[in-house]
């Protein structure tokens, strides 16, 4: 298998160290089926004595046949029973050969809490190895950003201690507390106007208005700028808007506003805040005009692109990018998760609608379920089993799957939930566009709720309807990203019995109920990171759902198979919903989240 180049040297020799890694990049997706066979080979060899492919029968064998017939194909609710063991403190070799150093938390639910992924030390390394080619490839696209600076805003998240005291966090907290990153040699992708101590304040305000302060007063400096999500980007825009006269006296000044009490991100950022009235002024003449339209090119004037996460659910955000943006390029440069970081985008400067992720063959072993999305028809819908299975090198152009994945940190054929399309090749390497989240309804962050788990909060909260003689006769719902924080909304038509008056606090209950039976990283997004705002109910006249439904039959629905969708995306559909609300109410307050699963105790 080819050697990854080694870290980034700091003798200046940039154009070397990028020829070496692309070179490396070449080799192995030139030889993918081979580099896939030795990983395999590799995970199963290193853990054949590991008690789950005891269990299942592979009997210490690691040859590609057997583990393709004897291992099953599995979710997070196979796994879990053995996950919470390893959580509860039990240090036998249950999954993996090397000792779980922490569990990294999936933005997926299962049972309203975060899934916990099991990991090793040594995916710090591949996780790095990805970053270190991010760089080769953009400087194909964008010359020179050696000379200048990143504004990303970065941010760590609340972690917990498991019983067995393991630590459990989010996989972009693990890494950036981790010494790959804090210890970094010099790599003019990862220099970054932001210091390590404003990202790694735990205080979300100190965090973001350090961050901000540091990137406008380098603001010559940024060549680029980004967050991991398009939603989180457009907050710091948003905090600009709010915030920007404070910011402004900061830097007229230079004296750090007294709400900054971190001291570590005191002393980082008044290395960087000097007086500069001129500059304060510039801010306060862009800031003060009526249109923030193209705001982040009259900030930063040498800023040559966007770098966020605008695929899948983020695409709602394109839009509203292009008007702070000025229309920008938007640039995705990798696909990753919680279980594997799977791959890189070749062509960074596309439109978002085209974007497709060259999977990296050394990450992890990778299969294909072929899979078809309700929204096809029931003309394609299959059942599949692990027979059906392919391998990387083996997908086929224009169809999608479900990514499969084994790892070396303990997951065996793991269903991610991630809905592929096949759009090209990398030498022998397939390169796909992001379709979906398998079975995600709504989306405004780092949230994921599928349609279950919204009808289970949906029967709950109508119970407060009974009082009154009144029912919930249909609903769907539209994730709503008109106003920072999104929020969610519920369309909910009833069914009264009486001419009895329900009051306004029945439905805020209604509100804080469902909000109450979500899911835990959507509640850490309304209570921590203050990234999701209040869910909102608004009632709409009776007949409203037959309105949509002959909407749906005019554009060609079947009256016989039609349903009601329980989450709308479309303009017109959500107009018609709109022009049809008699009252709407929000959730009065935040529901409960506290670090870690309810079980546990947050550390």
């Amino acid at each position: 298998m080819p050697e990854a180049p080694s870290a980034l040297s700091d003798d200046g020799s940039f154009d070397e160290n990028n020829k070496k890694l692309l070179q490396f990049f070449e080799n192995i997706t030139t030889n993918a089926d081979e580099v896939q066979k030795k990983v395999l080979n590799e995970i199963l060899s290193r853990n054949a004595g590991v008690e789950y492919l005891q269990r299942h029968g592979l009997n210490g064998k690691t040859d590609y046949e057997t583990f393709k017939k004897i291992m099953p194909v599995v979710t997070y609710e196979d796994l879990k029973p053995d996950i919470d063991r390893i959580a509860d403190g039990d240090r036998s070799s249950i999954l993996c050969s090397q000792p779980i150093s922490e569990f990294l938390t999936s933005s997926g639910t299962s049972g309203g809490e975060r899934k916990l992924m099991p990991t090793v030390e040594e995916e710090l390394g591949r996780r790095s190895l990805l970053y270190s080619l991010l760089m080769p490839v953009m400087d194909q696209f964008v010359p020179d950003l050696h000379k200048g600076k990143g504004m990303y805003f970065l941010f760590i998240k609340s972690e917990a201690k498991t019983p067995g005291g393991l630590l459990a966090r989010p996989v972009l907290t693990s890494y950036y507390k981790s010494s790959y990153f804090k210890k970094r040699p010099y790599d003019p992708y990862t220099n970054y106007t932001s210091p390590n101590e404003t990202i790694l304040c735990l205080d979300s305000y100190q965090s973001m208005y350090s961050q901000i302060l540091c990137g406008l007063c380098q603001n010559t400096q940024v060549l680029r700028v980004g967050a991991v999500f398009a939603s989180g980007f457009i907050r710091a825009i948003r905090f600009l808007e709010k915030h920007w006269p404070i910011l402004c006296n900061d830097i007229k000044t230079g004296s750090l506003n007294p709400q900054i009490t971190d001291p570590e991100v005191r002393e980082a950022v008044l290395k960087i805040l000097k007086p500069n009235p001129k500059l304060a002024e510039f801010i306060e003449t862009e800031c003060s005009k009526e249109s923030w339209k193209g705001i982040i090119p009259r900030l930063w004037p040498n800023t040559k692109y966007v770098d966020v996460i605008v695929t899948g659910t983020m695409s709602q955000y394109i839009p509203t990018l292009n008007y702070y943006g000025n229309h920008l390029p938007l640039v995705c440069t990798m696909y990753a998760s919680s279980e594997c970081y799977f791959g890189i985008n070749l062509n960074p400067l596309c439109k978002p609608s085209e974007v497709a992720y060259t999977l990296i063959p050394t990450m992890g072993y990778f299969e294909f379920l072929p899979t078809a999305r309700e929204d096809e028809g029931p003309e394609k819908a299959s059942t599949y089993d692990k027979n059906d299975l392919v391998d990387l090198v083996d997908v086929e152009l224009g169809h999608e799957y479900e990514l499969v994945v084994t790892t070396y940190a303990g997951l065996y054929r793991y269903r991610v939930g991630d809905i592929l399309k096949v759009a090209g090749f990398k030498n022998k390497a397939p390169q796909f566009h992001f379709v979906c989240r398998k079975n995600v309804a709504l989306s405004i962050d780092s949230d994921k709720t599928d349609e279950v788990e919204l009808h289970d909060a949906v029967v709950k909260a109508s119970i407060h309807l009974l009082p009154f003689e009144a029912s919930l006769i249909e609903y769907t719902s539209f994730a709503d990203t008109s106003a920072i924080p999104g929020h969610y909304v519920l369309y909910w038509e009833l069914n009264k019995s009486s001419e009895t008056i329900i009051p306004t606090t029945v439905f805020q209950d209604c509100c804080l109920t469902i909000e109450e039976s979500l899911n835990s990283v959507y509640r850490q997004c309304r209570v921590s990171d203050k990234s999701i705002g209040p869910l909102e109910i608004k009632v709409v006249e009776n007949g409203t759902f037959d309105k949509l439904m002959d909407y749906a039959i005019s554009n060609g629905a079947s009256i016989n198979q039609y349903k009601a969708p329980r989450c709308v995306k479309y303009a017109p559909i959500i107009e018609l919903l709109n022009s049809r609300v008699i009252s709407n109410y929000f959730s009065p307050t935040c529901p409960k989240w506290v670090p870690g699963h309810k079980q546990w105790c947050s550390s």
